[in-house]
């Protein structure tokens, strides 16, 4: 149910990828606020918590100048976020070196890599369930001991035409567009957006409850504070049931919601209050929107590849 202001009520309607039993459980939402011990601590590489859905895993670094974060993945890229105008890193992949200052997303293609923190730094990182030592680090680990049959699974998406190679996008170059929802970008498995600010609270009576039928959405508050509002629908178990949920929650935070839970968030912090959503497989139904995706030529959606 959105607000008719919002661009999300223009989507057409999506059938599910699954046909699941109405007992089948429905999962519990999740919220990392990063403020409990690091998943791993050392003067190389920083602090880096980590958390996950189904198909992704989240990490956020905290990063000293000279500190660096290096992966050897020779199938899987991986996905950098620099969530802060402050932020100043040198990446280093597949025979090319880019230094990057301020908010940006960065496509890590497969193989050696290097992000190296030129000041004091926080860095995201988003990987697929695939990369299981990442995987293994996230805080809450043993919740995807067995698979979430409510989630669709990940099917990566077609490669880049151009190949594989390390890629820069800035979405504070991107001016708002009516009618246009953020700024999105995706992967092979990643979609990423990058939500217009709110300047204070949201308005109470502009909110836009809604739910996913098969998807996760996680959403990564990188500045102010947010609402979120999450309300678990009946099944026929009643030991299923749960209250709804509201929880307050700051930056940085990431909040993994489940399918088909009903769900809204509400900025209510008094400055810039910033989010960012990430979903893994990318979404069909933003996809289908001429100009919402901003990468599209680079990482194009499976029916736009010809075969």
């Amino acid at each position: 149910m959105y607000d008719p202001t919002d661009p999300r009520s223009a989507l057409a309607p999506q059938a599910a990828s699954r046909t699941v039993a109405p007992d089948t459980p429905i999962a519990t939402p999740t919220y990392a606020e990063f403020d409990g011990p690091p998943a791993h601590d050392d003067e190389k590489s920083g602090r880096t918590w980590a958390v996950r859905g189904q198909n992704f895993v989240l990490t956020r670094s905290v990063l000293t100048a000279g500190q660096v974060l290096d992966r050897d993945d020779p199938d899987h890229e991986h996905v950098v976020l620099l969530t802060d105008a402050g932020a100043h890193v040198a990446v280093e992949a597949a025979g090319e070196s880019r230094e990057i200052r301020g908010v940006a997303m960065v496509v890590v293609p497969p193989g050696a890599s290097l992000v190296r923190a030129c000041a004091d730094t926080e860095v995201v990182r988003l990987f697929d369930h695939r990369t299981t030592d990442v995987a293994a680090l996230a805080v809450n680990a043993a919740e995807y001991v067995r698979p979430h049959a409510r989630v669709a699974t990940l099917e990566p998406w077609p490669a880049p035409p151009g190949g594989d190679r390390l890629r820069v996008y800035r979405p504070d170059d991107v001016p708002a567009e009516p009618g246009r929802f953020g700024r999105i970008y995706r992967t092979r498995s990643f979609m990423v957006n990058f939500l217009d600010p709110y300047d204070g609270p949201r308005p109470r009576n502009k909110l836009s409850p809604h739910h996913h039928d098969d998807f996760q959405q996680c959403s990564l508050a990188v500045g102010g504070e947010f609402e979120h509002h999450i309300r678990t629908p009946w099944t026929p178990d009643m030991d299923q049931w749960h209250p709804d949920e509201h929880r307050t929650v700051g930056s940085p935070s990431a909040t993994i919601i489940p399918p088909p839970t009903v769900h809204t968030t509400r900025a209510c912090g008094p400055g810039r209050n910033q989010l960012i959503d990430i979903f893994s497989p990318p979404r069909t139904d933003f996809s289908e929107r001429d100009g919402w995706v901003l990468n599209a030529a680079d990482y194009p959606a499976p029916w736009e590849v010809t075969r």
